[in-house]
């Protein structure tokens, strides 16, 4: 699938800004930015298919999952340098399937002249304690992810 290729927009790609947040899209899976972000590149990995559980996903689907976790973890440690990386299936609101995946920070990260703290390190991601930033800043960011793909 190329970029100009569009996916069906599940709710959950919706809540979380597609299509506007959309870094990078795949035949099956698309990365987008998490508005919310608890850390510096948070995102989110949505699956296209209109399943809610994680086994009911087609094997073409996690095939591809390989190849997109590889380009995505590739251009993250381009993009920021992140200490670790978490994939976090929670789908308790959402109940499409989707992960959240929170780059991990020991130190404060700069970028567009602020500090992103990372709340939660060495622990689990808090997703509760957000870096406060605007459409400019969420876009900076998108833009950034997507020079680094």
């Amino acid at each position: 699938m190329t970029q100009q290729d569009k996916p069906t927009l599940n709710a959950t790609m919706r809540k979380f800004g597609a299509p506007h947040t959309i870094i990078h899209t795949y035949q099956h899976w698309s990365v987008m930015l998490r508005p919310a972000q608890a850390t510096l590149g948070a995102l989110v990995l949505a699956a296209h298919e209109p399943v809610k559980a994680f086994s009911q996903l087609s094997p073409a689907s996690f095939t591809e999952l390989h190849t997109v976790t590889k380009q995505l973890e590739a251009a993250m440690t381009e993009a920021f340098e992140y200490d670790k990386l978490n994939y976090l299936m929670l789908m308790m609101v959402d109940p499409d399937v989707h992960f959240h995946v929170i780059p991990r920070y020991a130190q404060a990260k700069n970028f567009a002249d602020m500090a992103f703290i990372d709340a939660g390190w060495p622990a689990v991601p808090n997703l509760g304690q957000v870096n406060e930033t605007d459409e400019k800043v969420n876009q900076l960011i998108i833009d950034h992810i997507k020079s680094c793909w």
